[in-house]
């Protein structure tokens, strides 16, 4: 899990309350006689932390994968905030589906929203994702576009020198870039936004 404490000034989490009550509702919709899947798009491809019994390459239409979202915690700070990435409409995405057994799920789903909901800039979301030539459903989280830490199609320049400069709790922005295309490289899919970053970071010598 990620560390819990916090800088000063960073987006405030979701009232615990809150959180607490939308995670049951959606745990309360897993189904228990089947199979789920998680699409991953970004660190869950390198550290997915939940237990699954198979892990795939998988293609999600009418999403795309950006550094849309800033980090006040995790990978940058509030002063020098960083950017992660968030799957934002539009676009296509090359990523992981990873299946998890019904005895799994509800461990599984639980790690995930208190990974990827502590302030809620990430909303869930069941997508239809082509895994083995076939459609599947997954369960994955959307940024949301309303939300302040929604940072937009910003320009590569300005992407590159953010990532650059942060460095969060959980380390630097750099490492999650470049943890990120080793991973897609290693499933041998070229994103053309994330290789460009890091050629343009190796060649500043970043």
């Amino acid at each position: 899990m990620h560390p819990t404490t916090d800088p000063p000034n960073a987006y405030p989490k979701l009232d615990e309350a809150v959180r607490a009550h939308m995670k049951r509702e959606l745990l309360a919709t897993l189904p228990t006689d089947r199979d789920i899947w998680v699409f991953g798009y970004g660190s869950l491809m390198w550290n997915p932390g939940f237990d699954h019994t198979e892990a795939c390459p998988a293609f999600l239409p009418g999403w795309k994968r950006s550094f849309c979202v800033y980090s006040h915690r995790y990978r940058g700070t509030p002063e020098i905030p960083g950017l992660v990435l968030g799957l934002d409409r539009g676009g296509e995405c090359h990523g992981m589906a990873f299946r998890v057994t019904p005895d799994q799920s509800q461990t599984a789903m639980d790690y995930l929203w208190e990974r990827e909901m502590v302030t809620g800039v990430y909303e869930p979301m069941e997508v239809t994702a082509e895994i083995n030539g076939k459609n599947q459903v997954c369960h994955t989280f959307v940024v949301d576009r309303a939300h302040p830490q929604y940072a937009g199609d910003l320009p590569q320049d300005e992407c590159l020198d953010l990532i650059a400069k942060a460095h969060g709790s959980a380390g630097p922005n750099t490492e999650y870039l470049m943890n990120t295309v080793a991973r897609l490289d290693a499933l041998g899919i070229e994103d053309d936004a994330l290789h460009s970053l890091v050629r343009l970071l190796e060649k500043s010598g970043g």
